[in-house]
């Protein structure tokens, strides 16, 4: 049998004069999106709820179990993100959901925000930062003076948002996220004054 030379698999050397590939994120333009304040059936909520639920999937699958996400998704009913106690906000661009997020009765002055999301396709433009301060601001307007909201410990996009946000969390900061089984946060929202 005749062998030829060996072949080279070796890694082609870095090239310091490039820099290496980024993908660069479309700069957030507020004049080209438009909010939607949507029931949960509207289909343009879908895309999103679709896209959280895989992800949840895929973070938590391994410890709370494949489809837990949907369970957690269908816990509340529709009916909890209307008015007058709930909203859930949507954000398009071209027409297009990119972002989203809601908020439900907790208590007589709690909001409690639930499922904040974007889409993977618009990460890092802060659309995140928009939807949650959109969200404080309806709820400061229908007299919620606090905000209650939970994210999961394998989310440190999340948590890193709610503590730039100016939201206080309820449990140890210098814990292992592994040992906890939702991470809390409370902010209290600025008093709305009637015109």
């Amino acid at each position: 049998m005749m062998r030829g030379p060996p072949q080279q698999h070796a890694r082609q050397p870095l090239d310091l004069a490039r820099p290496p590939l980024v993908i660069a994120r479309r700069p957030l333009d507020p004049a080209a999106l438009t909010v939607l304040n949507l029931p949960m059936h509207d289909p343009r909520v879908r895309p999103l709820l679709d896209e959280l639920a895989v992800e949840y999937d895929t973070r938590y699958g391994d410890l709370f179990g494949r489809k837990a996400a949907a369970d957690e998704s269908n816990r509340y009913p529709a009916e909890e993100f209307e008015a007058p106690g709930g909203a859930h906000l949507v954000i398009q661009e071209n027409g297009e959901s990119i972002a989203g997020g809601a908020f439900r009765r907790y208590d007589f002055r709690t909001a409690e925000l639930k499922r904040i999301w974007t889409h993977s396709g618009h990460r890092r433009r802060g659309l995140a930062k928009v939807v949650v301060a959109g969200l404080e601001t309806l709820a400061a307007s229908r007299g919620y003076t606090r905000i209650y909201l939970t994210t999961g410990p394998r989310q440190p996009e999340a948590k890193h948002l709610y503590l730039s946000t100016g939201y206080q969390p309820q449990f140890d900061l210098d814990a292992d996220p592994e040992t906890l089984k939702f991470l809390a946060f409370t902010k209290e929202l600025p008093e709305v004054r009637p015109n």
